[in-house]
């Protein structure tokens, strides 16, 4: 299963997408998934608390975006972090915004004049990009006119399982009830992300992803252990591995945004009540993080689970 660090498109994918970088990132993270709950450790994904000088007072919680059915990620103590909040910050609205993000997805994706797909990549990655596309049924024919970045999340796509469960992101959603659902990006800023990235950037997507496609199973799966045992050094590490290891897409991907969000962060968390963050892990961790730049913007910040 391909793991993407960023965020939505079309049904199923747009819940993994968002961002590890792919995993739990753009939301664009893609993670393995079965149609039976595997055995797993118990879980306590990372969950930390936010606290102003004026009383300010919020959590930030990193999520997965896609989920095996009957996977057990929810505890005690995000439970009740969840009920004290008021309201409900995440990347993307995906109780209402399914039919938008195909309709954006549609209008971006397709441009005039592009050679063929497999002809953008050349050597082992040309390589792979044909296998994975031949595994899955799909020729040139299949992506004739659309964009790079849009071939490799539709590739994603092909790789991802029908039988996948709710990610954390939609299932805290559902639970909100009569809080306030707050986006801090929106389906079409977090696609256009994907359509102004340099055709070579486009082009390093694809290759990870058709990679991820044909070897990163494995991989998939200890992200996962990672993320429900709440391993935010594992986590902060695979944040600097595969597609993030490119400068340009690690910026453009993760940094930037984590820069624009805690700034929105800031401005919501200013209002008084009770917020509660959920954002792809990859967003959280490590010293380019949401939890390390509220901490810089003087907030206090601290891990509770």
């Amino acid at each position: 299963m391909t793991c993407l660090p960023v965020t939505f498109v079309p049904a199923s994918l747009l819940r993994r997408l968002s961002g590890l970088a792919a995993a739990f990132l753009l939301p664009l993270v893609l993670l393995a998934a079965c149609s039976k709950a595997p055995e797993q450790p118990e879980p306590s994904p990372a969950l930390w608390e936010v606290t102003g000088p004026q009383g300010q007072r919020g959590y930030l919680f990193g999520t997965a975006h896609s989920l095996p059915e009957g996977y057990r990620w929810r505890t005690d103590t995000l439970d009740r972090a969840f009920a004290s909040s008021d309201r409900l910050m995440v990347e993307v609205n995906l109780a209402t915004q399914g039919r938008a993000i195909a309709r954006i997805f549609a209008a971006l994706s397709r441009a005039p004049g592009l050679p063929p797909l497999s002809a953008r990549l050349s050597g082992q990655e040309q390589a792979d990009l044909l296998k994975a596309m031949m595994a899955k049924g799909l020729t040139d024919k299949d992506f004739a006119g659309m964009e790079s970045w849009a071939a490799a999340l539709v590739l994603a796509q092909a790789y991802d399982s029908d039988d996948d469960g709710e990610g954390a992101d939609l299932s805290l959603i559902r639970a909100a009830g009569k809080r306030r659902v707050i986006e801090l990006e929106g389906a079409e800023p977090q696609l256009r992300l994907f359509d102004a990235l340099p055709e070579q950037d486009q082009r390093d997507l694809l290759a990870s992803v058709a990679q991820e496609a044909l070897h990163g199973e494995q991989a998939s799966d200890a992200r996962m252990k990672h993320w429900l045992t709440g391993n935010v050094a594992a986590l902060e590490k695979e944040t600097r591995e595969g597609m993030l290891a490119d400068p340009g897409l690690r910026e453009a991907l993760l940094l930037s945004r984590n820069r624009a969000w805690s700034e929105k962060i800031a401005r919501e968390l200013d209002r008084g009540g009770t917020l509660f963050i959920a954002t792809g892990a990859a967003h959280m961790v490590g010293r380019e993080g949401l939890a390390t730049l509220l901490a810089e913007r003087g907030y206090g910040v601290k891990r509770v689970q």
